[in-house]
C-alpha cells in the first residue's frame, strides 16, 4: 500500500562517529521520522535521544551490507526517505544503501571521488584547479620519475583517510620504497600501497572553505584559515586555531571562486562541504588539498554560526527534512544535468548570483535562508591533559562557547573585527601551552 503522502519523512542518519546532533534535532523538530544507526563503540554517546525514533548500534566491523539489510528491516514497517552520511565514514556506505532503495541523493560514484583524495585530485585538476603534484605509490616506474621531476621534501597519504591520520613526511627516495616494501608486505590488503598517494610538499597557509549545497550551487559558504597546518598540530602538538577569513579580502574572493568550480566539478547536488587549500609561500596561489561530503569537524560548525548566525547541521536538516514527495522520482546527482551557473558574490552566506531562483529546501519553494551576520569568529583547541580542564580563567566577552568534552580544551570568540579575534586567539593558544596541552601520537588508521 502506498504511503499516505502527508505522513512525516523517514530520515535515517548513519554516523560511525559522534556527529550531528543539531542536524537530528532539527530533522525531528521539522515533523520527520528520525532513526540513527551507529556503532557499537558510539552507543553509550550523547545521543539526542529525545529526537530520535529509533537508535540502532551495529558491530564496529559492520561493512555495507550490514546497514543494507537493517534498512530493508525497517523498511518493512516504514520506506526509507532519505539516507544521510553525518561522519566521513560513512559517505559510502549511505550512497550503496540509496542505490540498493532507489532513493535521491549522492550515487556511489560521486561519493567515491568524495573519498578517494586520488579521484578528487584529478577532478580538480581537470576543472582548472591548482593541484599538487602527484602520483599513486602502485608503478614503480612512475613513482621514481616523479622523484626525478618533484624535488623534496614529499608527502604520503592514504587515498581514504581523514584529517593528518595516515599521513608521512619523506625527504629522501630511500624512505619511499621502505614505505612501499613495507606496506606492500602487510596481511591487510588496504593498506598496501596502492591506497596510498605520493605528493608534492606545498608550504604555506592552509585555508577551509565550508559549504551548503542545494540542487548544485552553493547556499551558504564560510573561509576561514588555520593558525597552523592541519598536519603540523598533529605531528608536533600544540593548539589548533582556525578563524575567519577578512570579508571582502582578495583571499575570500579567490577562495569563494575556486570552491564554486571544485563543487561542480565533483558534482555535490545537496548537502555539506568541507574542502581545504592552500595557499603557497612560493608563488602565493591557492592550491587544492582535498574536499569532503560533510560538516567540517574540530568545531567548525560552531565558528561559522558564532561568525554568522548559520548553523551548517540545522541548514543542511532543513534541505533534507522538506516534505516534496516530488523528490522521490527526481534523478540521482550523478544522472542530472548540471544547473551550476551564474556570478558569485565576495560576502560570505549569499547565494551565488542576483539572478539565481530563490533559494529551495527540498524542492519545496522560496524559503531563502536567512541573512547572516557578517562579524569574525574563531576557535582555539587542544588536547588537555585534565579530563575536565577549567577554563574559567579565560573570562573575556568576546569568549561565545567553551567546549565540553573529555580531555579538551577549547574556547570559540566572536568579535565585530577579526583583529581582535585574533589578538584573542594568539593569546589562548599561547596559554593553552601552559595551561592545558596534552600531545599525543597521530593514529597511523582510524580507529
Amino acid at each position: 500500500m502506498p504511503q499516505s503522502e502527508t505522513a512525516p519523512l523517514n530520515i535515517i542518519c548513519l554516523a560511525t562517529y559522534f556527529k550531528g546532533v543539531d542536524f537530528i534535532r532539527e530533522c525531528k523538530r521539522l515533523g520527520a521520522h528520525v532513526v540513527l544507526i551507529t556503532k557499537e563503540k558510539m552507543l553509550k554517546e550523547d545521543w539526542p535521544r529525545d529526537s530520535l525514533d529509533d537508535l540502532i548500534a551495529l558491530p564496529n566491523d559492520a561493512g555495507p551490507p550490514l546497514f543494507i539489510d537493517l534498512v530493508s528491516f525497517l523498511a518493512q514497517r516504514s520506506k526509507p526517505d532519505r539516507i544521510v552520511a553525518l561522519e566521513e565514514f560513512d559517505v559510502m556506505t549511505a550512497a550503496l544503501v540509496r542505490e540498493h532503495f532507489c532513493l535521491p541523493g549522492m550515487s556511489s560514484s560521486i561519493a567515491k571521488t568524495f573519498r578517494d583524495k586520488m579521484a578528487m585530485a584529478i577532478n580538480a585538476k581537470a576543472a582548472g584547479l591548482n593541484v599538487p603534484d602527484f602520483v599513486p605509490l602502485i608503478n614503480t616506474e612512475e613513482v621514481e620519475q616523479f622523484m626525478k621531476r618533484v624535488p623534496p621534501p614529499w608527502i604520503i597519504k592514504p587515498r581514504s583517510d581523514v584529517s593528518a591520520i595516515g599521513i608521512s613526511k619523506v625527504e629522501k627516495p630511500e624512505e619511499v620504497w621502505r614505505v612501499i616494501e613495507e606496506r606492500n608486505a602487510r596481511e591487510n590488503l588496504r593498506e598496501r600501497v596502492s591506497y596510498y598517494l605520493l605528493a608534492q610538499f606545498i608550504p604555506g597557509e592552509v585555508f577551509h572553505v565550508d559549504s551548503i549545497v542545494d540542487e548544485g550551487r552553493v547556499r551558504f559558504v564560510g573561509a576561514n584559515r588555520y593558525g597552523r597546518p592541519p598536519l603540523e598540530v598533529a605531528k608536533q602538538g600544540g593548539a589548533y586555531v582556525s578563524r575567519t577569513v577578512a570579508h571582502t579580502s582578495a583571499n575570500e574572493k579567490e577562495l569563494l571562486a575556486i570552491n564554486r568550480k571544485l563543487i561542480k566539478a565533483l558534482k555535490l547536488e545537496r548537502g555539506a562541504a568541507h574542502a581545504e587549500f592552500i595557499k603557497s609561500d612560493t608563488d602565493g596561489r591557492f592550491y587544492f588539498l582535498e574536499i569532503a561530503a560533510r560538516v567540517g569537524g574540530a568545531y567548525i560548525a560552531d565558528v561559522l554560526e558564532a561568525a554568522t548566525g548559520v548553523n551548517l547541521w540545522r541548514e543542511w536538516a532543513r534541505m533534507e527534512a522538506t516534505d516534496d514527495r516530488s523528490s522521490r522520482q527526481r534523478q540521482t546527482a550523478a544522472q542530472k544535468p548540471d544547473r551550476q551557473g551564474g556570478p558569485g558574490t565576495s560576502r560570505q552566506g549569499q547565494t551565488e548570483g542576483a539572478d539565481d531562483p530563490p533559494v529551495r529546501r527540498g524542492g519545496l519553494g522560496s524559503r531563502k535562508l536567512k541573512q547572516p551576520r557578517n562579524e569574525y569568529a574563531g576557535i582555539v583547541l587542544s588536547l588537555s591533559k585534565q579530563e575536565a580542564p577549567d577554563t574559567s580563567a579565560y573570562d573575556d566577552p568576546e569568549i561565545v562557547y567553551r567546549v565540553k568534552k573529555r580531555h579538551h580544551a577549547g574556547l570559540i570568540v566572536r568579535s565585530s573585527k577579526l583583529e581582535r579575534v585574533e589578538e584573542l586567539l594568539t593569546q589562548y593558544a599561547g596559554r593553552f601551552a601552559d595551561d592545558f596541552i596534552a600531545v599525543v601520537p597521530p593514529l597511523e588508521k582510524a580507529e
